[in-house]
C-alpha cells in the first residue's frame, strides 16, 4: 500500500479592502448580484462575477426552482453565460459570495461539488489556471490560484 499526501494553498485577505483594486472590483460586482439571487428555498443567496481576457465582465446569482435538480449555482450560471456569449475568451479570475436571509455567514463558502467540476471545464478547456476567490457575506476572502486546489482529483475528458 501507499499513500498519497495532497496539499493545497490558498491566500487569505482579511476584508475586502486588502484585496487588489481589481479583485475588489469584481466582489463588489458578486455582491451586488448577489442580491438577485432567486432563493425562495433555501434562503441561501450567491453572487459570482468572471472576468475575461477581453476584459469583459460576466455575473451570475443562484436560482432556484421548485424541482429542485432544476436550479442553478451562481457559478454555473456566470460561467454558463460567458461560455455562451463569450466563447473563444478565458475566464482568469471568478470572485464568489454567499449570504443567508436567516444567519450571517462570516466564513469563506467555497464553490460546491457541481460548480467546481464546471470550472474544471472551463479550466482545462483553456489551459489556464482560473484565480477563485470566495468569502461569505462578511469577513476573510480565500484565494485559489487555480481550480485544482479545490478538486485535486478533478474528472475530465482525458478519462473519456
Amino acid at each position: 500500500m501507499k499513500e498519497i499526501s495532497i496539499t493545497t494553498q490558498f491566500s487569505v485577505f482579511d476584508s475586502l479592502t486588502e484585496l487588489p483594486s481589481e479583485i475588489q472590483n469584481l466582489m463588489e460586482q458578486a455582491v451586488a448580484v448577489r442580491k438577485n439571487a432567486y432563493a425562495p428555498y433555501s434562503k441561501f443567496r450567491v453572487g459570482a462575477a468572471i472576468i475575461l481576457d477581453n476584459e469583459k465582465i460576466v455575473l451570475g446569482s443562484n436560482q432556484e426552482n421548485a424541482a429542485y435538480p432544476s436550479g442553478l449555482c451562481a457559478e454555473r450560471v456566470a460561467i454558463f453565460h460567458a461560455g455562451a456569449v463569450y466563447p473563444d475568451a478565458k475566464i482568469l479570475k471568478m470572485a464568489i459570495t454567499a449570504a443567508s436571509d436567516t444567519n450571517k455567514t462570516t466564513t469563506p463558502i467555497p464553490p460546491c461539488g457541481s460548480c467546481r467540476q464546471s470550472i474544471a471545464e472551463y479550466e482545462i478547456k483553456q489551459d489556464t489556471p482560473i484565480e477563485i476567490y470566495f468569502m461569505g457575506e462578511t469577513g476573510a476572502i480565500y484565494k485559489s490560484a487555480s481550480l485544482k486546489n479545490l478538486l485535486p482529483f478533478m474528472f475530465h475528458k482525458k478519462f473519456l
